[in-house]
């Protein structure tokens, strides 16, 4: 007796696409990432058969969110829309999802017929010494105050140790804003100045590739100061950093802890990733190498240091030509 095979509609190949990629090891940031772009889009897609999804059905969708779809976000600005970025990523989600389809279920792999949509990566611009340095003074004390029955004064932060420390921690490593929120305090060691990024999701290194950073003696002293405060400072397995209510940094309360400072200190484009490109050219400029800074900021490839490289204004040729062994040795 022949049988009808089991209607697969869009919701539940979610479901088993998710478990696929979590059975394949992918970190949790990665798998939210691939659910709340699928919801996304089911909320504008009806929810049929995959088979009967169309190339013409994921164009309709990719106009939409490049020109009509406006996010609610947290941190407000909700009349912006999404960047060309952000909806080339929710293409790469598609595109990773009707590839399982298509290995799993043999079905046709619509997104060979939907080309990705273009965008231009912005420039790197890394924060000059003046900006560091008032985001540095916004840390100490709050916004000026007045009453009626006082002149105006201002109160000391009460997270400003903490905030000093991460913006230093961050300009000093390089670490990715992940990778700072899962450091504990045992991955410090404040005589030498390394820190160890874990291996794995417990690390929050991008591709689960641990490696060993350094911190300077003004970012080590910053540092303690901050967990002198802390009742669980000498606890080696406390988080390094913590928000309200003494719970673990998170990506997004890192971000918005960094955005407002720059408010308050009128720094623009003020974001964790951008203490990242700071630490990356100023290394360069100060004579570091290309492979160390690669080792260091933990990228599997030299294609993106060496971006860092042309905007640190590094001649690589010259510096080859300084450093070959052939020549060097005179073989």
């Amino acid at each position: 007796m022949n049988r009808r095979p089991p209607v697969l509609v869009i919701s539940k190949a979610v479901v088993g696409f998710l478990q696929y990629k979590q059975a394949e090891g992918l970190s949790p940031r990665t798998i939210d990432s691939y659910s709340s772009d699928l919801k996304l889009w089911l909320e504008f897609q009806e929810d049929v058969e995959v088979n009967k999804v169309s190339a013409q059905n994921i164009r309709q969708y990719i106009t939409f969110l490049l020109n009509d779809y406006v996010p609610r976000r947290i941190t407000g600005n909700n009349h912006i829309k999404l960047s060309p970025k952000t909806v080339h990523n929710v293409w790469i989600t598609l595109s990773a999802f009707f590839h399982w389809v298509s290995d799993e279920f043999e079905i046709p792999n619509v997104m060979k017929s939907v080309p990705g949509p273009k965008y231009q990566e912005p420039p790197v611009e890394p924060f000059s010494k003046e900006e560091v340095e008032a985001l540095l003074k916004a840390c100490d004390y709050c916004r000026e105050a007045q009453t009626e029955r006082r002149h105006k004064f201002t109160m000391r932060r009460p997270t400003g140790y903490r905030d000093r420390a991460l913006i230093l921690m961050l300009l000093d490593t390089g670490l990715r804003a992940s990778e700072l929120c899962s450091l504990l305090i045992e991955d410090l060691d404040m005589n030498t100045g390394k820190v160890t990024v874990k291996h794995g999701v417990a690390g929050g290194a991008k591709g689960k590739k641990g490696r060993i950073v350094y911190m300077g003696k003004v970012t080590r002293k910053s540092i303690w100061r901050y967990l002198a405060n802390r009742e669980d400072g000498e606890d080696p397995k406390a988080p390094l950093f913590i928000g309200k209510y003494n719970h673990t940094l998170n990506r997004d309360t890192l971000r918005q802890i960094i955005n407002s400072l720059g408010e308050k200190a009128q720094v623009k484009k003020c974001y964790p990733h951008r203490f990242r490109h700071t630490m990356a050219i100023r290394y360069l400029r100060a004579g570091g190498d290309l492979f160390t800074l690669q080792a260091l900021l933990g990228h599997s490839s030299l294609e993106v240091v060496q971006i860092y490289a042309k905007i640190s204004g590094m001649d690589i040729e010259q510096m080859h030509s300084k450093a070959s062994p052939a020549d060097n040795w005179h073989l």
